[in-house]
């Protein structure tokens, strides 16, 4: 059964700077900061949350259905959805504004100096999955605009339809008690360690608090695997060993989308998490968010020599 995945569909412009930004950023002079860094590599990737837990759910056989607000020059990505199969039902168009960009610099140090414009994405909350309702099985609630993620919270629980609520980069956004309530309401919860502590900060709750408002909390620690709160156990999941570490962005979303195929497949969350783990470590290999391929049979052969036990069979 489908899927929703809400959230962004952006396009990332990525830049290189063959240099160190600490050699051209005078400490003393912050206050009045006027710099110019010359990019000659540059590269411009499909990217955004949704777009990439979906191209990740599709590859692994799911069926993903995107509800995200794009802009005026959404046709490449559109076309990028249909030749992959990824149904865009619930993708609205404000043709006044422009589809998400995010523009990241990258010294040699991996040092990051980022803008991001939302554009269609403030209006996310004028969106709506009523369309597609009969048809959910699972959804995600993932970034986006704030509006936005409160309205599906609100809307996928009063259709009782079960989600992960996973409010990433948009964590700063949420007051506390907006947190407890789409918490409260959710299926599962998946953070990454540094929005769990940000989500403490503003709840007041323990992580043993938080793991009893819904029926499943995980808290990804990147290289050092992944807690799981589940049924009053903790379940510590290792990380898989990547081929080589090429680039972050993405890992995440591929981690989500390997814990939405197990919760759909009805698998133990030991055997989901590490299935989410892999996908996080086959994505790191590879630039940007969507340029990593796998199938079945490669998957499963991955996941027996990372974990040294099989994956079910699907």
């Amino acid at each position: 059964m489908p899927t929703l995945i809400c959230g962004s569909v952006a396009y990332d412009t990525i830049m290189v700077f063959p240099d160190r930004f600490d050699r051209h950023i005078l400490p003393h002079k912050v206050h009045m900061l006027s710099v110019s860094f010359l990019v000659p590599e540059m590269r411009r990737e499909f990217g955004g949350c949704a777009g990439n837990i979906a191209y990740n759910l599709k590859m692994l056989g799911g069926e993903p259905i995107v509800m995200a607000a794009v802009g005026q020059d959404f046709t490449p990505y559109a076309a990028r959805f249909d030749q992959l199969g990824i149904r865009r039902d619930c993708v609205k168009q404000f043709d006044q504004y422009f589809t998400p960009q995010c523009y990241i610099t990258t010294d040699l140090d991996d040092n990051q100096i980022n803008a991001f414009h939302p554009g269609a994405m403030s209006y996310a909350h004028e969106n709506s999955f009523a369309a597609v309702r009969p048809e959910l099985h699972y959804a995600i609630v993932g970034p986006d605009g704030l509006d936005g993620m409160l309205n599906n919270c609100r809307e996928l629980a009063k259709a009782g339809v079960p989600y992960i609520f996973d409010p990433g980069q948009g964590t700063p956004l949420f007051s506390g008690e907006q947190l407890i309530e789409c918490i409260s309401a959710s299926t599962a919860v998946a953070m990454n360690d540094y929005e769990a502590e940000l989500v403490h900060q503003k709840t007041g709750k323990t992580l043993s608090e938080l793991a009893k408002m819904t029926k499943v909390l995980v808290v990804t620690l990147g290289g050092d695997g992944s807690n799981i709160y589940v049924d009053g156990k903790e379940l510590r999941i290792p990380s898989a060993p990547p081929k080589a570490i090429v680039d972050p962005t993405g890992c995440g979303d591929a981690y989500r989308a390997g814990l939405l195929f197990g919760m759909e497949k009805g698998w133990t969350w030991d055997v989901t998490g590490r299935l989410a783990s892999l996908l996080g470590a086959v994505k790191i290999a590879s630039k940007g968010g969507q340029n990593h391929h796998f199938d079945r049979a490669s998957l499963s052969a991955e996941y027996r020599a990372a974990f040294g036990t099989d994956l079910p069979a699907w």
